[in-house]
């Protein structure tokens, strides 16, 4: 039996948090819907947000005091252990795993400091990198020494770098070959709402352009979903806050990103409005608002923190949008609502009703894919060869 690493004793401690937050919580809803009987309001009207009284209070009291001590002690008993066991290296599968839980919760597990939190990272060939020292982990790479051409590929909701990659094969690592870029994948905490992603990604770049071993001559991004919205964002804070990186940008590529939000979280929302009618039902909501806010943002594909700021494609920069839809042919229902199954075509090539909020990809820089669903953009020829038309043409 392999003895147990520091990651894995890591995992326990934010997984034991997360658990013992969780019935808190829980016991919450419960107590709000048990003072909402006692008080048997009408079937519609506010909720009642107090606790209850007495010697019912006493009992939920007790029962949150003893689950957040049992929490707090075992996680603090697991801590001297992890510091005396060895590092070890993580799997795809945690990997993987592990975004979906930051994408649904990350806002939560960051502002808990749980050892389950991401940090945002740049990676090459499956390693972290400093980017303050990129060229040593670039150079003892399969590619060689760093280029003067950088491509950044960045996932989407719930996603690591690993899903850029299908069977072997990655528009990134195809590209690189290509054209000579050297390829990066960023790492993020995608349940952070896209604004602090995007800000986080500028300063990144900013630091890893300062230190780049050569002089560069392009940076180009690809973005997956709300990747893309984390890109728009990153060059919004960027450009205002007089970084230099974003003169160096010259291509900026959209695979269907949710510029103006998706159905889904609109629908999420609507639920929570709805189940708030009734002060029976209002306490449930609190496990849907328990969504993190990068699902949030996605509702309107805010890149700012105010949702209605109108933030428009950066002028200086060549920016592609690539959509895709699960039917054969273009429809109404598809472009509004179907899309790729998670996308709207609208919202992925930047269409509104309101002019001003439109993106205006010109024709030439809009492509759609035909039964073709949202990750298989990641990885179906088509894009690429689309992709590649595009970046053969001067920026």
């Amino acid at each position: 039996m392999p003895a147990p690493t520091r990651t894995q004793i890591a995992d326990i401690r934010g997984a034991s948090r997360m658990l013992f937050d969780a019935t808190a919580g829980v016991v919450d809803v419960v107590e709000r819907m048990h003072r909402t009987i006692q008080r048997r309001p009408g079937p519609l009207g506010e909720s009642i947000d107090e606790a209850t009284a007495g010697i019912t209070g006493f009992v939920y009291r007790n029962v949150r005091g003893g689950m957040r001590l049992l929490g707090r002690g075992l996680d603090m008993s697991l801590a001297p252990i992890a510091e005396m066991l060895p590092e070890s290296e993580t799997t795809a599968g945690r990997d993987v795993f592990v975004s979906i839980l930051n994408g649904i919760y990350g806002d939560y597990l960051a502002r808990t400091a749980n050892p389950l939190a991401i940090g945002m990272s740049l990676r090459h060939d499956g390693a972290a990198i400093d980017p303050e020292d990129a060229a040593a982990a670039i150079a003892g790479g399969a590619r060689g020494p760093a280029g003067n051409k950088v491509l950044l590929l960045v996932h989407g909701l719930c996603m690591s770098e690993h899903q850029w990659i299908h069977e072997g094969y990655g528009h990134g690592s195809a590209l690189a070959e290509e054209f000579g870029y050297v390829p990066l994948y960023l790492r993020y905490n995608s349940g952070l709402h896209i604004a602090e992603n995007g800000q986080g990604f500028a300063e990144l770049l900013e630091t890893l352009v300062a230190h780049w071993p050569r002089k560069l001559t392009e940076v180009a991004i690809v973005g997956h979903s709300m990747g893309g919205l984390v890109a728009r964002s990153a060059v919004h804070f960027g450009s205002r806050n007089g970084q230099t990186w974003p003169a160096l940008l010259r291509r900026l590529v959209f695979l269907g990103t949710p510029h103006h939000g998706s159905p889904l979280e609109r629908g999420g929302d609507r639920l929570d409005y709805l189940l708030d009618l009734s002060p029976y039902s209002a306490p449930i909501t609190r496990f849907g608002r328990l969504r993190s806010a990068g699902i949030q943002a996605l509702r309107h594909g805010a890149v700012t923190l105010n949702s209605e700021e109108i933030v428009p494609l950066p002028s200086q920069v060549a920016c592609y949008a690539v959509a895709a839809t699960v039917t054969s042919r273009r429809t109404p229902l598809a472009e509004r609502l179907i899309g790729d199954g998670l996308v709207p075509l609208d919202s992925a090539l930047g269409r509104h009703s309101d002019r001003r909020r439109s993106l205006h990809f010109p024709k030439s820089r809009q492509w759609i894919g035909y039964e073709m669903g949202h990750l298989e953009l990641l990885h179906r020829a088509e894009v690429y060869a689309q992709l590649r038309a595009w970046l053969e043409e001067p920026a």
